[in-house]
């Protein structure tokens, strides 16, 4: 993974309020160097990470056209990019939602409402910065 793609995060949601959250929240790591990206669907997120190569990507699970479990399985399985880091960020918690989320290769499956420093701190960590 080059130095670039580590200095990338895809946010994916299809709620302006919820993208633009999660923007306020990392916007000190632009500081750094990172670059936020978004996107509002599946199918618009899946361009992204082939296009960007992002090294960490918050992705919802009920978003149009490509669910974010649909978008997580062709990231880690045909894609084989294992060096991108998936969150998936849901108000969908119950077990059999984050059995899923394993099964697809999420690294990590968090549920709505999340804590902002956490997930600075996740992305500090992820990305190195």
């Amino acid at each position: 993974m080059t130095t670039e793609q580590h200095k990338k995060i895809l946010i994916v949601d299809d709620e302006a309020f919820i993208r633009l959250l999660l923007e306020q929240t990392l916007e000190d790591l632009e500081e750094k160097g990172v670059e936020l990206i978004s996107a509002e669907n599946g199918e618009e997120a899946l361009a992204l990470v082939k296009s960007e190569r992002p090294g960490l990507v918050f992705l919802d699970v009920m978003i149009p056209r490509l669910s974010g479990f649909d978008v997580c399985r062709v990231i880690k399985r045909d894609l084989k990019l294992e060096d991108v880091y998936v969150v998936i960020l849901t108000a969908k918690g119950q077990e059999y939602d984050k059995e899923i989320g394993r099964e697809v290769g999420a690294d990590l499956y968090v549920t709505k409402p999340f804590d902002p420093d956490e997930l600075l701190e996740l992305a500090t960590r992820i990305l190195m910065v």
